[in-house]
């Protein structure tokens, strides 16, 4: 692959590697929206993909081989997403130009705004806008996005190991901003509110904090505090395997955050209920540190956004129970949880899987809006 791609392909079929599953999503689309006419997911072996990094192609490819025979989408076709941190999104200013020159100067002019050697990555931009300073210099906003070519390369190798053409590369937060928030162009959420917004997305290995401001998404930052930190942590104070603690999590979850009631079933032993919800909160309120730091970081960069009032909660993590109230009270900003179904409506044939996975389709569903643009 030569290029990153912002979502110009006309494959229909989005693919997410995760961490703990690759999901597939097929839209087409139908009248004046779209139509999830195909869904799966499948698990693939614990350490296969690590902070949504792939390190073991053969065992990615052989998951992505069963989720086809799985699942009802039809053809080879695929767009893919990439979040880990080697891949770096940056807005920059950049004296205007045309595109046709920026094309050939990105190379000099990214060295400056990236932590890797441009010569072992692979870049593309898109124009935002351009406007002038008030000493008359034209200027222009460019989206920039650097990827490390050997971590493109294993991608590339996972999906054709698993006989299938990529057609497109985007970036996981540019997919999820347009399954949550519609799209108008390629990497634009076509949204009316002035304000920016934030976008955390809770997948198992890695969480994606995105800023939409001005119907841009201007902020991308990847941290690893996500949903198996949390797991972890319960396993290992009441000295539990991975699953067992990962069941408890799901059935305890947290208490109310205004009231402290616990909605849990009556299955669960008592007394571990106490424990498990005493160690969530101590990562959730490191979780809330974390996002609060990026929050604050976009916030320093920006003089047209004082603060973020509205933050879209999704991603197979935000099924934990209360999640949403604690990130509220921690950030002091309205959370909502995220709908990828706002935009796209599951067929009959697809909707029970879909919607048994409705958190953790978000990327595969924007990666395959993504390849419906032409």
């Amino acid at each position: 692959m030569s290029s990153i791609s912002f979502g110009s392909s006309s494959a229909a079929i989005g693919l997410d590697i995760g961490t703990d599953h690759v999901r597939v999503a097929q839209v087409k689309p139908v009248g004046a929206g779209f139509e999830l006419s195909g869904y799966g997911s499948v698990e693939i072996p614990m350490g296969a993909v690590v902070e949504g990094e792939i390190v073991d192609v053969d065992a990615v490819s052989s998951a992505i081989k069963e989720l086809w025979r799985r699942s009802n989408v039809h053809g080879k076709n695929v767009a893919i997403g990439v979040a880990n941190q080697k891949v770096i999104v940056r807005l920059i200013d950049l004296p205007f130009m045309e595109r046709a020159e920026l094309e050939g100067a990105i190379q000099y002019q990214a060295q400056d705004y990236i932590p890797m050697a441009v010569e072992e990555s692979i870049l593309d931009f898109q124009i935002i806008g351009d406007y002038m300073t008030p000493g008359d210099e034209h200027m222009m906003e460019v989206l920039l996005v650097a990827a490390h070519r050997e971590m493109i390369g294993n991608a590339v190798a996972a999906v054709e190991g698993a006989g299938l053409k990529l057609t497109q590369i985007d970036v996981s937060s540019f997919a999820i901003v347009r399954a949550l928030m519609g799209m108008g162009q390629p990497v634009l959420a076509s949204s009316d509110d002035s304000a920016a917004i934030g976008v955390i997305h809770v997948s198992s290995g890695i969480t994606n904090i995105t800023v939409v401001d001005r119907g841009v998404p201007r902020f991308n930052r990847i941290s690893s505090l996500a949903g198996n930190q949390f797991t972890q942590a319960i396993a290992n104070v009441l000295n539990l395997t991975f699953d067992e603690a990962e069941a408890l999590k799901v059935q305890v979850g947290l208490p109310d955050v205004e009231s402290g009631v616990s909605d849990v079933p009556e299955c669960v032993d008592p007394s571990l209920v106490q424990p498990v919800q005493d160690s969530l909160e101590r990562e959730v309120n490191k979780f809330i540190a974390e996002v609060r730091r990026s929050l604050d970081y976009y916030l320093t960069q920006t003089a047209q956004v004082r603060t973020i009032q509205r933050i879209l909660l999704t991603g197979s993590g935000a099924q934990l129970k209360n999640l949403a109230g604690y990130l509220e009270k921690g950030l002091q900003a309205r959370v909502e949880v995220g709908d990828p179904f706002a935009f796209v409506k599951p067929s009959s044939a697809a909707q029970q899987v879909a919607i048994a996975d409705r958190y953790g389709s978000v990327v595969a569903i924007g990666l395959a809006m993504g390849g419906l643009q032409s």
